[in-house]
């Protein structure tokens, strides 16, 4: 990946843009870093030039009245700035623990906010998925940001300070003497280029192995993969009896990661050969260099350019100022190597939403008279070649129970999805009081609906807050629903400060399938919803057991329109009406006693072919 060729001018905007993420999100986070950073630059240079002045004064034969003073000035001003230190990395540490999180809740706001067919996307959840193995494998992307620019930091303010403290040692000169050649022009010039040229030299080695480890990153997403699939198998509770019953050690660990991060893994064995060599190649540059500068400074303190107090200053100073050039030169690598994978994280957060979004309000009517019709819809997924529904027109009676019912991939839940507007008819319309949907607020439109979908899910959180969907909720409601669901007896037990689960609370009680039907149940009946939809969610259960739970829904729903979806006929049999879909079309609609009579209808052959499953003994 890292071999992409990016300009600077877009190595740059991507990680600007990514520090305007992280100032938006945590205003606090980048002046902590900066401060901190700088901070700890000044603290050891400002005790470096103190400690050379009073070196400077001893050497002079300075008298004890002179240099106590200069030993206090030291002592505090160390003492304060290291103080100040302390308190800024503390600052930035806090900052930044809070910030790591942001990243995540970032990429699942964009995922909440994305029109339904972007988030139920393949697409979508492959970039999503790339996002976290970059993140995961050496925090590529947003989070990488968040460890270079304190890098950054460091890096000029070492080259500005220590540059500033180190600029005398050029300038000034020796004695006239034999040591005179030290104020050549020509000789500081091959000092500074020495130590430039070998600055950039060892970071451009850094930087090669930088990229090395930047283009091992798609396989080390790969492991990580296997990693997370396989890697916490034997510690999942759930999966403890197969693991002993099946004797699963043996495979678990064959699809281990130590082909990707073991001692015989491509990474390792370029970590202990040229990478471990470029590496001490590099570090060994930076030393000779830096003994260049050793013995410049000495000769010249020799040569009495200056006092041996000031030679100690500028050391620390041109080290300083070579560090910094190294590092800076080292960060730029690395951003350059981040700007790819921080276009994977832009093309995630750039997604655009496409959907029309209309501006009417769905009235608030008392009397729950909310007219739903289909006229001639067809819809297609997109990237599918065929309609999942074709030419479906059906209107909804206030108040009324209608059921779907069809063979599974008949377009049921697709019909679904439509009326509630999660994706938008490929053709035709559909209208709410004589009104295309898509005019409607999406979300006051959403507002008329419940459901109660075959994959519900229910959350670690209290009881009656898992029902309501909120912190803050009338209990006596969430009781006389959670009642009306069948859940009554159970309540009695639990309390609706009761946790669900126990992944958050070690007293949370695990609830079985039927009991968190039930609760969706009763969450779908305190939205109040005029519309209320049933789809599915209790295919788990026996036809029989279903069908009962259907009719004791049917009386609670009162004067709500409700909609049964099933591919089971005996649950919605008392319905009003029903429209039996088979191959994405609606090729049935009546009662169940009309139905039943066509006997050459797709109802009566479902009918027939499930009778054995719901017909009770005797009946």
């Amino acid at each position: 990946m890292s071999n992409q060729k990016i300009s600077l001018r877009t190595v740059f905007a991507r990680n600007f843009r990514a520090m305007k993420i992280w100032q938006k999100a945590a205003p606090q986070l980048l002046p902590s870093i900066f401060c901190a950073q700088v901070a700890s630059k000044l603290t050891p240079l400002a005790g470096i030039f103190l400690s050379g002045q009073i070196l400077n004064a001893l050497a002079a034969g300075a008298p004890g009245e002179q240099i106590w003073p200069l030993v206090a000035l030291t002592l505090g001003v160390t003492a304060g700035l290291a103080a100040l230190t302390a308190a800024l990395n503390r600052w930035q540490e806090v900052q930044q623990e809070c910030a790591f999180y942001l990243v995540y809740k970032l990429l699942s706001d964009k995922k909440a906010s994305m029109d339904f067919p972007d988030a139920d996307s393949q697409r979508v959840a492959d970039m999503l998925a790339q996002i976290l193995q970059n993140t995961n494998f050496a925090a590529w992307g947003l989070f990488h940001v968040i460890f270079d620019f304190p890098k950054l930091c460091a890096a000029c303010a070492s080259i500005l300070l220590g540059g500033a403290m180190a600029v005398s040692l050029f300038l000034l000169p020796v004695p006239q003497g034999g040591m005179v050649l030290l104020n050549s022009p020509l000789l500081v010039a091959g000092m500074l280029a020495v130590m430039v040229g070998t600055a950039v030299f060892s970071s451009a080695l850094e930087n090669y192995i930088q990229r090395q480890w930047a283009d091992y990153a798609a396989q080390g997403r790969l492991g990580n993969r296997f990693f997370s699939a396989y890697g916490f198998l034997a510690m999942d509770w759930k999966r403890a009896l197969d693991i002993r019953i099946y004797r699963q050690e043996e495979i678990i660990s064959a699809y281990s990661c130590q082909e990707f991060f073991g001692q015989k893994s491509d990474i390792a064995r370029f970590l202990r050969g040229k990478g471990g060599l470029l590496t001490i190649a590099a570090q060994g540059i930076q030393v000779a260099a830096l003994g260049l500068v050793y013995l410049f400074v000495c000769l010249k303190t020799w040569a009495g350019a200056f006092p041996i107090g000031s030679a100690m200053r500028y050391i620390g100073a041109v080290t300083e100022a070579f560090s910094g050039i190294s590092a800076l030169l080292v960060c730029l690598g690395e951003l350059q190597a981040n700007a790819v994978f921080l276009k994977d994280s832009y093309a995630y957060l750039d997604t655009p939403n496409t959907m029309y979004q209309g501006s009417l309000t769905t009235e608030k009517r008392s009397d729950r008279n909310y007219q739903v019709e289909f006229r001639d819809v067809s819809f297609r997924y997109p990237g599918a070649e065929d309609y999942a529904l074709r030419h479906v027109n059906m209107q909804f009676k206030v108040g009324s129970r209608l059921a779907v019912v069809g063979r599974n991939g008949s377009g049921k839940t697709t019909f679904i999805k439509l009326l509630c507007r999660l994706y938008d008819p490929t053709e035709g319309q559909i209208l709410l009081n004589g009104i295309d949907i898509r005019k409607y607020r999406y979300d006051d439109y959403m507002n008329i609906f419940s459901i109660v979908f075959q994959d519900f899910q229910l959350f670690a959180m209290p009881l009656g807050e898992n029902v309501a969907t909120s912190a803050h909720y009338d209990p006596a409601r969430v009781t006389a629903c959670l009642e009306q669901a069948g859940f009554g007896e159970r309540l009695k037990t639990m309390g609706l400060d009761t946790h669900l689960y126990k992944q958050l609370d070690k007293q949370g009680v695990e609830v079985s399938g039927g009991e968190a039907q039930k609760i969706a149940i009763a969450r779908a009946l305190y939205k109040d919803a005029p519309f209320i939809v049933l789809d599915e969610p209790t295919a788990a259960l026996d036809p029989v057991a279903e069908a009962e739970i259907y009719e004791k829904f049917d009386e609670i729903a009162g004067d709500k329109t409700a909609i049964y979806i099933s591919h089971r006929l005996s649950s919605c049999k008392f319905c009003d009406e029903i429209a039996v879909f088979d191959n994405g079309q609606v090729v049935q609609q009546g009662s169940h006693a009309q139905l039943l009579a066509d006997q050459g209808g797709t109802y009566h052959a479902l009918w027939q072919a499930q009778a054995q499953y719901y017909t009770k003994k005797g009946s």
